[in-house]
């Protein structure tokens, strides 16, 4: 069982953050999104924004599938994701 943490210990990022975390395209996660396999935007008028936490939880979990799940390096290496601010 996964605990999610409270909005208030939850910080919301947007597609920059996600692709600058990743390197990936905006456009690759978009049809991820639109294929039902990365969560979908919280809306807030016309902008986008996603919870930190579903995030780093989706990018886990491509890293465990990756290398794994019960692979020696996914036990040992978890994601570790720099707070916003301190990309600012």
């Amino acid at each position: 069982m996964t605990i999610k943490p409270s909005l208030s210990e939850d910080q919301f990022v947007n597609m920059a953050f996600i692709t600058h975390l990743t390197g990936l395209t905006d456009k690759w996660f978009y049809k991820l999104i639109k294929d039902g396999e990365f969560p979908a935007p919280i809306k807030f008028g016309r902008s986008s924004r996603w919870r930190q936490s579903e995030v780093e939880t989706w990018l886990q979990a491509r890293i465990d599938a990756s290398r794994g799940e019960n692979s020696a390096m996914a036990m040992t290496h978890k994601l570790t994701v720099t707070p916003v601010e301190a990309l600012s």
